[in-house]
């Protein structure tokens, strides 16, 4: 599974895990994740983010 980093903050979004307490179930792929998702710290959209 991947993992995914905020360009802007560093929040690390892992597949394996998921966000759980963003309702993202663990083991969802990042390409699953809601177009409207943001990332939780700063607010970036999912554009925003790159492959760790």
């Amino acid at each position: 599974m991947k993992k995914y980093v905020c360009d802007l903050c560093g929040w690390e979004y892992d597949e394996e895990t998921g966000a759980p307490d963003y309702d993202i179930e663990p083991g969802t792929k990042w390409e699953d994740v809601p177009e409207d998702f943001v990332c939780p710290l700063c607010g970036v959209g999912k554009d925003s983010f790159s492959e760790a």
